[in-house]
């Protein structure tokens, strides 16, 4: 059988990866997330959670800034370093198996790619936030802040690596309402995609 890829981006809080982790246990095919972070720290050489947090978000919610900041002499910067292993990383794993990644990037770097589903999950700011404050009991600042805020460093991260709006449904082949749709319905819609 011809390997099949799915990519799942998500907004922070829709329940992006759990869908993606579980769409993977229905179809018994790997899910690449916590995965990719620990083979980028691997290759890299940096920690899991500096490569976690470098390796899908911008240090500043504008894609402009991040063009400037920390680059060395030659213009290159810690993240376009973990960018490009990144990329390969995500470029083998696609040619090697069928699979499930989710985040950084993978939908752009696999797009021309006919054996990958690329998938949008996102809701609305009230259910996504309840579901932080239940599931990671983020308690510290208001959810909602913290929600945009991740939002716009995913967001400007993407558009400084992709030159691509983050989110936008035509850049999917599908968009799920997690909140309306519900977690379990999001899956059955991917795994039955997937499946035909």
């Amino acid at each position: 059988m011809k390997n099949r890829i799915i990519t799942i981006s998500r907004e922070f809080g829709s329940g992006g990866r759990t869908i993606g982790k579980q769409t993977a246990e229905m179809l018994r095919i790997p899910c690449y997330d916590q995965e990719l972070i620990r083979k980028l720290a691997e290759q890299s050489g940096f920690t899991q959670d500096y490569v976690a947090e470098e390796s899908e978000y911008s240090e500043h919610p504008g894609w402009f800034s991040n063009a400037f900041t920390g680059r060395s002499v030659n213009g290159l910067s810690n993240q376009d370093y973990l960018w490009s292993l990144q990329r390969q990383i995500i470029l083998d794993l696609a040619d090697k198996e069928s699979c499930v990644i989710v985040g950084r990037c993978a939908d752009y770097i696999l797009k021309d790619r006919s054996d990958c589903l690329t998938v949008f999950i996102h809701a609305d700011l009230e259910k996504r936030a309840e579901r932080i404050v239940k599931i990671y009991g983020e308690t510290d600042q208001l959810p909602q802040k913290r929600l945009l805020e991740k939002d716009k460093r995913r967001a400007a991260f993407y558009q400084f690596y992709t030159d691509m709006k983050w989110g936008q449904a035509q850049n999917y082949h599908l968009a799920l309402d997690s909140g309306a749709v519900g977690i379990e319905r999001c899956i059955r819609i991917i795994t039955d995609l997937f499946s035909d």
